[in-house]
């Protein structure tokens, strides 16, 4: 069932924190204007009395209705409260994603900062800034909007730092979108409920330091008056009126209280985007240029990648590959966990962030060389002509937009198709890869869908380009055999349609072999042999032997256990195991 915002308003929280809104807007616009003679109008003769039913919290000691002043105060008291709070929010948020897409030095003494400035408690900071700016309702506004900076900074950090290493962010990179444009449509929108509710809480800690400000008489000054300065001149007349201190406490409080709720109806309603509809599939204007049978999509000679150690050394995962892949090929590199098989795949894609340390004699796909940083030209064919399957789907495609929305991205930015025409072409994509109903399946949410239909999502997201290479990185893990079954076929009906090559990463070698044209063995960041896929029996190298060894089959003596890798130290042949 799709999502429908008003359905929310139906719980008693959401009509409370509603009618708690209205409230405070009401006494916001009208309070000065319907109560401001009773809050101002001196009468020495009734100072100090107690409540009563013509002044139900009592009078001051100029005569002057307490009650009257409390509901005045609220302007003043929300005024401040969300302008500071604006400051601290809009500050922070800047600050902490702007920290995400800096250089690695910059990066670290950024958090340094934040880190430093919330060693220190907020109050604290608060009456720092407060000496600067002055003992004034501008100068409270501006030391608390600044104090709050650090704490929103130092979440909004942490939540984009933990998003911009999704999967679906380096599928964003590799269609071309800049720092900015992954920070403002992929990381933002994820973390928006979060700060949403943190800005609520922000706003009710804004308003709690306002009042504390006032009350010590470092905040609004006389004449003008908020919550805080009415609450300090009823505490002093506690003795003689003890509820004239409650009413502007109570203020706050239930002032606290509504903000926090609204907080939590908005992040509920929060990262929700536009129907989509369509249904023919258009071409795209930048179209693939084909390559010749002779001409390989991929060349990679003397491939070698190392990551830091972490004591400033280096570690190499990938240490001298060379192979090719030709137009409408079927490659598959096998090997266990580590063996540098995905680091490989993602060399060649170009996403193996700065960290990564790439050198290869050669390393180009089609007439892109991708041992350097590629250019805005190649940027644009590098989104339309190499896709990349991810092995969990769930992480890849963004929660917060619509399967269609992610679908058109690529066609948008790099295909020259209008809105209109994407919705229809990722239509299209969807029905190619088997999904029925995908004028429905496009408006829905990933979570909204299993997980073989979320693995077919993410091919038909492939074919939204021209791809010339299809990179699947174990995209049938986690998944039963008759998913992988359907995947498999959706990928070889892609690459018939569309003359892709696929480089095909698993650790399955029976998998590899009943998919792939050749299959490359690799070890030890090495492709320790390349075979014909039909002619496995003709394996030389021990550990190819080893992986064949340890596939079942319908002659393996069940009253034995399953051979492992781990059993096997290279001494001995494929049937002496099976033996």
């Amino acid at each position: 069932m799709r999502y429908k915002p008003w359905h929310a308003l139906r719980s008693p929280r959401a009509v409370s924190g509603l009618a708690g809104v209205l409230l405070l807007v009401f006494m916001m616009v009208f309070a000065p204007h319907l109560w401001a003679d009773a809050a101002s109008a001196a009468n020495v003769a009734e100072r100090l009395q107690r409540p009563s039913g013509s002044h139900p919290l009592g009078t001051d000691q100029l005569g002057r209705d307490l009650l009257a002043r409390v509901l005045v105060a609220t302007r003043l008291s929300l005024l401040l409260t969300l302008g500071s709070t604006a400051i601290a929010v809009c500050g922070g948020v800047v600050l902490g994603m702007v920290a995400t897409v800096v250089p690695r030095v910059l990066r670290r003494g950024l958090t340094a900062l934040l880190e430093i400035l919330m060693s220190f408690p907020w109050l604290l900071l608060t009456l720092f800034f407060t000496v600067i700016w002055g003992a004034s309702a501008k100068g409270a506004l501006l030391a608390v909007g600044f104090a709050g900076i650090p704490t929103v900074a130092r979440l909004t950090y942490t939540m984009s730092s933990s998003v911009a290493g999704r999967d679906f962010v380096r599928a964003a990179r590799i269609v071309g979108v800049g720092p900015l444009g992954i920070l403002g449509r992929h990381v933002l929108p994820n973390i928006r409920p979060v700060l949403v509710v943190n800005a609520a809480a922000v706003a009710s800690v804004t308003l709690l330091s306002f009042t504390g400000l006032s009350f010590l008489g470092l905040g609004v000054q006389a004449p003008d008056y908020d919550w805080g300065r009415l609450l300090a001149e009823g505490v002093g007349k506690i003795y003689v009126n003890p509820v004239a201190a409650l009413g502007p406490g109570v203020a706050v409080l239930v002032t606290a209280l509504i903000l926090n709720t609204l907080g939590a109806l908005a992040s509920e309603a929060a990262g929700r985007t536009p129907r989509i509809a369509g249904k023919a599939a258009p071409r795209l204007r930048a179209a693939r240029i084909p390559a010749s049978a002779d001409e390989p999509v991929v060349e990679v000679e003397d491939l070698r990648v190392s990551f830091p150690d972490g004591s400033g050394g280096l570690v190499e995962r990938v240490a001298g590959v060379s192979f090719t892949i030709r137009p409408g090929e079927t490659v598959g590199i096998v090997g266990a966990s580590g063996s540098g098989k995905s680091v490989t795949a993602m060399a060649i894609a170009g996403l193996l962030g700065p960290a990564a340390h790439v050198r290869a004699t050669t390393l180009r796909f089609q007439d892109i060389d991708m041992s350097g940083e590629p250019d805005a030209a190649a940027r644009r064919k590098l989104g339309l002509g190499l896709s990349v399957v991810f092995q969990d789907p769930l992480t890849s495609l963004n929660p917060v937009l619509t399967i269609g929305r992610q679908l058109t991205e690529v066609s948008e930015v790099h295909g020259d198709l209008g809105r209109r025409d994407a919705r229809r072409r990722a239509q299209w994509a969807l029905s190619l890869v088997g999904i029925p109903l995908p004028a429905r399946r496009a408006r829905q949410y990933p979570h909204q869908l299993s997980g073989g239909m979320r693995q077919r999502v993410m091919i038909g997201m492939g074919l939204m380009g021209t791809p010339a290479l299809l990179i699947a990185d174990e995209p049938t893990t986690a998944l039963d055999v008759t998913v992988q079954q359907n995947v498999l076929r959706v990928l070889h009906q892609a690459r018939e349609r569309t003359g892709s090559a696929i480089l095909f990463i698993s650790h399955d070698i029976a998998l590899v072999s009943g998919f792939c044209d050749r299959v490359l063995v690799m070890k030890d960041g090495l492709i320790v042999e390349e075979l014909d896929a039909r002619q496995l029996d003709r394996a030389r190298h021990p550990y190819t032997r080893a992986l064949i060894a340890c596939v079942p089959h319908m002659t393996t003596d069940r009253t034995r256990p399953l051979p492992v890798i781990a059993d096997f130290d290279g001494s001995e042949d494929a049937e002496e195991i099976h033996a």
